[in-house]
């Protein structure tokens, strides 16, 4: 191995996992991220997810710091002449809460954060299409510190980035989740389907929705949309999922692991921010190791929900095998019960109900460390009017609840249920 090759072996990048509220923020933390990124209430790209009141914000923020985690806020639309004075005011709240970065896309959202919070690094969004090493010597001068990759780019593309730029601009990209489709995400399905603008915050997913061609002279005939290896990649159904091959993308030169996800649930954040976690951290003290423990590794990232998966472009151009459209939903094999906020004086776990689940029942503890403890539900005490009971379920979704297990738990502990 050359010394170049070893250098870039001994780095150590960061885990960046979604998050799309303050409870999903908390587990990211606690489940092993190194960053978190977030969306506020205005001037992100995930419109329909919960996000953060800037209250919320700088709660998470406080958190995050509390345990040497960065945190990351998003505004990375395509901004509009009517969007420019609220990103100005926006940019002005964020920089009293200080968050460790932005991620923005636009060329004017940059120029607005430069001039209101310079103090403020700036990440350019995979949004802004960085797909060679002069766009990433461009935003470097402009002030950036990170830039996102796009999408399309493969390893070699991304080694040949990192040697064509400074050492001190960070090279971020995203190796697990949901595959936007177009180019980098900047899709025009959902508006002309729906009115509402992917590019804006407000993407309904049309990309996932299944789909048939009616040819005009043969009506009632419908045709399945697949691809082959002559076809454009215009609907996506695989998900990204790089834990086997972080190597290569220490390799190549990559900063940051970034996890896609931020409408995601907190069983999806803590399955895959615990499993990315520990690969780095056994890949880190042993290659070995980390090659060893890949059925582990394999095992528990199809613990949430999730599709099938593909390694995307980072080998080259996916033929049709990476894009198959006849097996599109997803499948589920975990669900998610709620996440333990505290242990009572009277040792029950105070929880907020996110599904049904009964006294009797065999539920498993999820924990930080990696270990999953089978425990069996003893009792259930559900709060009606500020007044704790005796119940027999939790059908109700997010009532407070006091529950016994018949082993220990611990704060910030995840309860899911295995599914047939």
């Amino acid at each position: 191995m050359g010394l170049e090759k070893r250098a870039r072996m001994n780095r150590h990048p960061e885990l960046l996992i979604p998050a799309s509220s303050l409870e999903v923020l908390k587990v990211a933390v606690i489940f092993g991220a190194d960053a978190v990124y977030i969306g506020g209430e205005a001037f992100g790209l995930r419109a329909k997810a919960k996000n953060f009141s800037m209250e919320e914000m700088a709660e998470g923020i406080r958190f995050a710091h509390e345990h040497d985690v960065k945190v990351y806020v998003t505004a990375n639309i395509l901004a509009h002449n009517a969007d420019l004075d609220g990103a100005r005011a926006y940019f002005q709240e964020l920089k009293e809460i200080r968050p460790d970065a932005l991620i923005i896309s636009d060329p004017g959202m940059f120029t607005i954060a430069r001039e209101v919070c310079p103090e403020i690094d700036i990440h350019v969004s995979t949004q802004a299409n960085n797909v060679n090493y002069m766009t990433f010597r461009f935003w470097e001068a402009q002030g950036a510190t990170r830039v996102v990759t796009g999408r399309e780019l493969s390893l070699k593309e991304i080694r040949e980035i990192r040697d064509n730029i400074p050492d001190t601009l960070e090279i971020e990209t995203f190796v697990h989740g949901a595959m936007c489709i177009s180019y980098s995400g900047r899709c025009l399905l959902s508006n002309f389907f729906t009115g509402r603008d992917a590019n804006r915050g407000a993407c309904t997913h049309p990309c996932r929705w299944k789909y048939a061609v009616v040819e005009e002279t043969r009506p009632g005939e419908y045709m399945p949309v697949y691809e082959n290896e002559r076809g454009t990649y215009i609907f996506n159904s695989k998900d990204l999922c790089m834990i086997e091959h972080l190597p290569d993308l220490i390799d190549a030169g990559v900063d940051s692991l970034k996890i896609e996800g931020r409408m995601k649930t907190a069983l999806y954040v803590a399955t895959v921010a615990r499993t990315y976690r520990k690969a780095l951290d056994d890949l880190a003290k042993d290659r070995a190791l980390y090659e060893q423990n890949m059925p582990w590794y394999l095992e528990q990232i199809v613990g949430c929900t999730y599709r099938n998966f593909t390694t995307g472009f980072f080998y080259g151009k996916p033929d049709e095998s990476a894009q198959i459209y006849d097996s599109n939903t997803y499948q589920k094999d975990y669900t998610y019960l709620g996440i333990i906020e505290k242990i009572d004086e009277d040792g029950y776990c105070v929880l907020e109900q996110r599904n049904k689940f009964s006294v009797g029942e065999s539920i498993e503890i999820m924990k930080p460390d990696g270990r999953n403890v089978e425990v069996t539900v003893e009792e259930i005490l559900g709060e009606v009017n500020g007044v704790f009971a005796s119940q027999e379920s939790a059908p109700h979704p997010k009532q407070g609840l006091r529950v016994r297990l018949s082993k220990c738990a611990e704060e910030m502990d995840l309860l899911r249920r295995q599914e047939e």
